[in-house]
């Protein structure tokens, strides 16, 4: 029986962002082993009949102590699981797993970047030598991939440029995908225009500039309602302080609320979502509205761009403007039919570009893995 190993950076991405892809293999007959730091997800893998280890990994440490021991811990179980596809996606499993699968050299090695991380939000001051040091990491170890995944055109272009990997390994996929049936379309809230920011609670996601664009509406337009459903992540040395999420809350512009298993109900009970990021590998929050029928604002940066046609589903800004964004909010409080015709343009995109079958169909013709004629799902 053909195994695949996975390994994320992320448990909970397992089920979120690759629940569909891990069936699709299930579905192909494979057997199917993940890593992950955290046990959150041990449970629902385990029902899908998939055998999941916890990795010490994490995610925004720069201490090389830790990652040398991830990177054996690492080699350990590629050994002792003996796969025959290794899949790795976000920074560290990409860069320590492949580096890892070096010293196990009968599995096919693939590679998803899902993003580039805080490494690359900015080219100033130490970042900038984090930038340097990981770059060379990303070299060394994609030489061990067979094909690497990439979720947006800039991402590809600048490892293709800086030679980390060449244009023959490149396969470009239209980021995670949506599922169409989990995130169907559903009707538009009546009454008061309503926006809405699902992020992790890290600078670069544009949160500041949201809570200050929501300022200046709620100026000039009290009745229009803003919502976030935000979550704090752990030691990130970008992460927004407690603090200063109690002073949004005491401030009353914004409706916070904390993490949630389930988006829909959120995007279910707003006009337009929003999402001001300062980089994304392909934001999957955006696909989830997009596929239930919202108009969308977000920023004209790498993987945002690609989800908004500008004036079509949406509206593109630029990147940290908070006048900007609001300048795009107003539109739709002034023009609110916009909200019906772009969402259903939303809707069509996702159907066209972002359906999760389709993505992993990609995905599963490049690594070889599709059996059949039949779309894997």
């Amino acid at each position: 029986m053909t195994k695949i190993m996975i390994v994320a950076g992320l448990g909970s991405s397992l089920i979120r962002f690759r629940g569909d892809l891990i069936t699709s293999w299930l579905d192909q007959g494979c057997q199917v082993v993940a890593a992950a730091p955290g046990s959150e997800v041990a449970k629902q893998l385990k029902q899908l009949k998939v055998t999941y280890n916890m990795i010490p990994l994490s995610r925004t440490s720069i201490n090389p102590l830790k990652d040398i021991f991830l990177f054996y811990s690492l080699i350990r179980l590629i050994k002792k699981e003996k796969p025959n596809y290794l899949y790795f996606y976000t920074v560290k499993p990409v860069i320590y797993g492949s580096l890892a699968a070096l010293f196990y050299r009968q599995a096919e090695v693939f590679s998803m970047i899902s993003g580039l991380g805080y490494a690359f939000t900015k080219s100033t001051g130490w970042r900038k030598l984090l930038q340097m040091l990981v770059t060379s990491l990303y070299r060394l170890a994609l030489s061990r991939n067979k094909l690497v995944f990439f979720q947006n055109p800039d991402d590809q272009n600048y490892f293709v440029k800086q030679q980390i990997v060449s244009q023959e390994k490149v396969v470009r996929i239209n980021g995670s995908g949506v599922n169409l049936d989990r995130f169907a379309e559903t009707p538009l809230p009546e009454g008061t225009v309503s926006f809405l920011l699902i992020a992790r609670l890290l600078h670069e996601k544009g949160i500041a500039e949201y809570i200050e664009a929501a300022r200046i509406i709620k100026n000039k337009y009290p009745d229009a309602m803003f919502k976030m459903v935000g979550w704090a992540f752990g030691d990130n040395p970008s992460a927004i302080g407690q603090d200063q999420v109690d002073a949004w809350r005491k401030e009353d512009i914004v409706e916070i609320f904390g993490e949630t298993d389930d988006v829909r109900p959120f995007i279910a009970e707003v006009g337009v979502y929003v999402l001001p990021s300062y980089r994304e590998g392909t934001p999957r929050t955006v696909l989830e509205a997009m596929a239930m029928g919202r108009p969308i604002i977000t920023t004209d940066t790498p993987g945002c761009r690609e989800t908004v046609v500008d004036g079509v589903n949406g509206f593109l800004v630029p990147v940290k403007d908070s006048k900007s964004l609001a300048v795009a909010m107003e539109r739709f409080i002034l023009e609110p039919d916009l909200m019906q015709k772009m969402g259903a343009e939303s809707r069509k995109i996702a159907e066209e570009k972002y359906d999760v079958h389709k993505v992993n169909e990609v995905i599963n013709r490049a690594m070889g893995l599709l059996k059949t004629d039949r779309k894997l799902g």
